[in-house]
């Protein structure tokens, strides 16, 4: 493949790794003799024209993004409407791209993200513009179809384990004469994957979490209740994992904050006081509770190295996928055993992928709706091995990296939809 110009961006919300997925299509692209431009704050960078020319980032750059959590480039949440209510959105895209020479777009992101890839992918066929679409995956929710796991939840996935571990003994260290009850809550608004995950610290019966709530499985009170009592009346002590789209019988959320984000999804308020209000007004226990948020999914000081390892694969397999001439796929994770663990790269067409919701298999969560089984401790348990330590400095903290970011001239006027 003669050299070509590649556009790169990252959408939705970041990962611990997604930057490594970044590093590893860049190095790999340069490599190849290719020319990588990365949009500043993901589409909506595109069509703002506002592009930098990762040529000037440096080799040791490219390592330390390795290692950084966050975006560096920047991303966003910024849903595009359907060709049909804004064609002028997507002919702007190829605009850019064809001022700028682009020949591939790889957009690293989620469900959302595969769908545009898809729509651009469609819209420059149209408009007879030679362009590849490839979606690059990403998502600590875990909920893309077609792929084993997701670039990041891995890494989210051993926080929550360790987080609820280490937040269980300090409870039942003062269970005797203070908190008896603690609730972790976890990101999650459809399925239940980083829950689940929080269910690997339970090592042995009795273990924490001795309840998880998943989003797939409705609440009900009077059961929830009757659990945590038996566990501190056993343990004493009760340490909960729930999921911030957990729902009532009627399919409610139970912290819905009565907003949406800018694709359209229902803001959530937070799940874990909601539950802590119940156990406190129907069983009288104290309580406290914790809201892993934005610290699950930018903790890259206790990365997976598994989760990293796939992070750059795929970020060197959308490369190959593009230079093979590949156009609205994605490169996918294909598990081949769970003990030794072995995996693979393979692709999978858009179509497959965009607006597909995978949601946590029934047959992975206990029967009594509280936990997980060992079907879904094979799966879950390869992906939080190992220890990917960023270096840390003499001041004791992690040599995280910050690339400056000199955005190349416009070639187009402001964009105006």
């Amino acid at each position: 493949m003669s050299a070509k110009t590649f556009l790169y961006a990252q959408s939705g919300g970041v990962t611990p790794v997604i930057n490594a997925t970044a590093a590893a299509l860049i190095r790999t692209a340069r490599a190849a003799g290719h020319r990588v431009l990365a949009a500043r704050d993901g589409i909506l960078g595109v069509l703002e024209e506002r592009l930098v020319d990762t040529a000037t980032l440096s080799d040791a750059m490219l390592d330390g993004l390795n290692h950084t959590p966050g975006g560096a480039f920047g991303s966003c949440r910024y849903k595009l409407k359907g060709l049909e209510d804004n064609r002028r959105e997507y002919e702007r895209l190829v605009e850019v791209f064809r001022a700028h020479q682009v020949s591939c777009f790889f957009y690293n992101g989620g469900n959302d993200s595969a769908d545009t890839a898809l729509k651009v992918s469609r819209l420059a066929d149209d408009l007879d513009y030679p362009l590849q679409c490839i979606a690059v995956p990403k998502t600590i929710d875990n909920d893309l179809a077609e792929t084993d796991n997701c670039p990041g939840f891995g890494s989210v996935a051993k926080y929550v384990a360790v987080s609820i571990l280490e937040a269980s003994l300090d409870v039942m260290s003062m269970s005797s004469t203070s908190t008896k009850v603690f609730v972790l809550e976890v990101m999650g608004r459809h399925a239940g994957w980083i829950a689940a995950a929080g269910g690997l610290a339970a090592r042995q019966p009795g273990d924490a979490p001795q309840i998880i709530l998943f989003p797939e499985i409705p609440f009900d009170q009077d059961r929830f209740c009757a659990a945590v009592k038996q566990s501190v009346e056993r343990h004493g002590y009760c340490a909960i994992v729930a999921s911030e789209g957990l729902r009532d019988a009627s399919g409610d959320f139970l912290s819905a904050a009565g907003s949406r984000d800018a694709f359209g999804h229902q803001q959530l308020g937070g799940v874990a006081p909601a539950v802590a209000a119940v156990v406190k007004r129907q069983l009288g226990y104290k309580y406290h509770w914790a809201v892993s948020d934005y610290l699950q999914r930018s903790a890259r000081h206790i990365a997976s190295a598994t989760d990293l390892a796939h992070a750059q694969a795929v970020g060197a397999a959308a490369v190959a996928l593009a230079e093979q001439g590949s156009s609205a796929v994605m490169p996918v994770i294909r598990r081949l055993s769970d003990q030794p663990y072995r995996w693979e790269i393979a692709s999978a067409p858009l179509d497959l992928i965009a607006n597909h919701e995978k949601k946590l298999p029934r047959d992975f969560i206990s029967e009594d709706g509280f936990g997980i089984t060992e079907k879904a401790r094979r799966y879950l348990q390869p992906l939080i091995l190992g220890e990917s330590f960023p270096p840390f400095g003499d001041d004791g903290l992690p040599r995280y990296v910050r690339p400056q970011l000199d955005l190349l001239p416009r070639k187009l006027p402001e964009f105006s939809a």
